[in-house]
């Protein structure tokens, strides 16, 4: 299967698709999301983006004229949605984790598992890859983004490490990354370690946390007063931005009053925490130990 889809019940759920409404699946990937949505509407719409050819691909297998795929990074959700005429949203879905396929694609280098080039691209056509941060950022910035993406406890020795070994040899494969990283990863938490580095990496590629406030921005203007945001997160970094949002219509700072005194918020929050996956489903599904789903009302 092309991805298992995280937390899907609680994800439709939290939507409450009426048959006629119009909705968006900002991370179509395998069209796991997706699918469900599909299959609860009659005349109402689905409007899918995402920036991968992959995901392009399998919307068009579907075939269901209920579905108008954008091939699109949801930054520019906005500007889309307009081109395209949707309408006000009733519902905004976003599956923030990278999908089975991208992981188990050796080739495209997300991956600690397998041998492959150091890419980590999501939308191909880009120039930025892992292999031209590992081999060009300065120390200074290896440092930067090792210590705020990866949460990496000794990111500054790690980026010096890996300036001195690319002063003899460039590093362009994935275990060549892991045997410079082995050298300074804690003993017994190793898996760990690469896990941070390659996640950090792969934020930078893709630019996912300012991607993510820009996307988050926009769902107040794209969604119907009641609409629903459904937000699916894994790991600390993504979901305080969107705790953030849905508490303040911020990121940093205190929510904002009106002339009036009032808080002015976009959103209401649907629960007082965040949302996780069963035991039962993290036995199935090891990716889903890690998600917590944010749902919210506009206001």
């Amino acid at each position: 299967m092309y991805h298992v889809p995280v937390m899907l019940q609680e994800c439709i759920e939290a939507l409450q698709i009426r048959p006629t409404g119009h909705y968006a699946d900002f991370t179509f990937g395998g069209g796991g999301h997706s699918k469900p949505i599909l299959e609860k509407l009659s005349t109402g719409k689905l409007y899918a983006l995402d920036q991968d050819d992959d995901a392009a691909q399998n919307a068009k297998a579907l075939n269901n004229k209920q579905l108008v795929f954008i091939k699109a990074n949801f930054r520019h959700a906005k500007k889309f949605l307009r081109l395209y005429k949707a309408p006000l949203l009733d519902g905004i879905l976003a599956d923030l984790g990278i999908s089975s396929h991208q992981i188990d694609t050796p080739d495209r280098g997300f991956s600690t598992r397998f041998e492959g080039e150091l890419d980590m691209r999501m939308d191909k056509q880009q120039e930025l890859s892992a292999k031209k941060i590992i081999n060009s950022y300065s120390a200074h910035d290896l440092h930067r983004i090792f210590g705020m993406y990866g949460e990496v406890r000794n990111a500054k020795t790690l980026a010096e490490g890996i300036i001195r070994t690319r002063a003899t040899q460039s590093i362009h494969t994935t275990t060549q990354l892991k045997n410079v990283l082995q050298q300074y990863a804690p003993r017994g938490a190793e898996f760990k370690y690469f896990a941070q580095v390659f996640q950090a990496l792969r934020i930078e590629v893709n630019d996912e946390l300012k991607a993510l406030e820009e996307m988050l921005l926009q769902t107040a203007e794209l969604l119907k007063p009641n609409g629903r945001l459904v937000i699916l997160t894994y790991h600390s970094l993504e979901d305080r931005l969107v705790k953030n949002f849905i508490q303040k219509g911020k990121f940093h700072g205190e929510i904002e009053k009106d002339i009036y005194g009032n808080y002015s918020v976009p959103f209401t929050a649907v629960h007082r925490k965040p949302l996780e996956a069963t035991e039962a489903e993290i036995a199935q599904n090891n990716r889903a130990r890690s998600a917590k789903l944010r749902v919210a009302v506009k206001n």
